[in-house]
């Protein structure tokens, strides 16, 4: 289960990872308090959602027991997907700003969105009976290393990686989700 939460934690980094990837491709003269910065951020927030999704999972946890299966395929399933998806639109959308130090409020803004995905995860975790502290805490951490590497790549390699990056975490997390089912249904071990 923990390899689980590890393969999870990346792959809900990763849509930290492209907003941080290209904040740094924007800024031409990088601080290290700026990607601290970022990455803080990015990393408490990826941790705090979780816990928020897991305390409102644990309350339907006894009403869901015989589809919780389902429901944590579906939602990683629908979270995987919508990456997918959303990883068309990196290059078209992306506009460096006039200003690209990311403010107090766009730095929140952005926090909330990257985490609403980890947010739906935390849902799924009581159905697995898992407690959530570890996880959170993987998942926090994990979202700040790769951020602070992302801001970092960002300024150095620019558009290379960007749109890749959400489809590898989209199909990492369908096929976490689809593991889950099989396990449940017996077909995988």
């Amino acid at each position: 289960m923990m390899l689980s939460i590890v393969i999870i934690a990346f792959a809900l980094s990763l849509d930290a990872f492209a907003v941080s990837v290209t904040n740094g491709i924007c800024i031409k003269r990088l601080h290290i308090r700026h990607a601290l910065r970022v990455a803080l951020s990015f990393g408490i927030f990826q941790a705090v959602m979780p816990m928020v999704g897991w305390l409102a999972g644990f309350g339907v946890k006894s009403f869901m027991d015989g589809v919780d299966h389902w429901i944590a395929f579906g939602l990683l399933t629908a979270i995987g997907i919508k990456m997918i998806w959303e990883s068309r639109r990196l290059d078209t959308e992306k506009v460096c700003p006039p200003d690209p130090e990311l403010g107090n409020m766009q730095l929140f803004m952005l926090s909330i969105a990257t985490s609403i995905d980890a947010l739906a995860v935390g849902l799924t975790l009581p159905l697995l009976s898992v407690s959530i502290f570890m996880p959170a805490l993987i998942i926090g951490g994990i979202t700040f290393a790769v951020c602070l590497f992302g801001v970092y790549a960002g300024n150095r390699l620019g558009h290379i990686l960007e749109s890749k990056i959400e489809i590898v975490g989209g199909l990492i997390l369908i096929g976490i989700g689809l593991k889950i089912l099989l396990e449940h249904l017996k077909i995988w071990s």
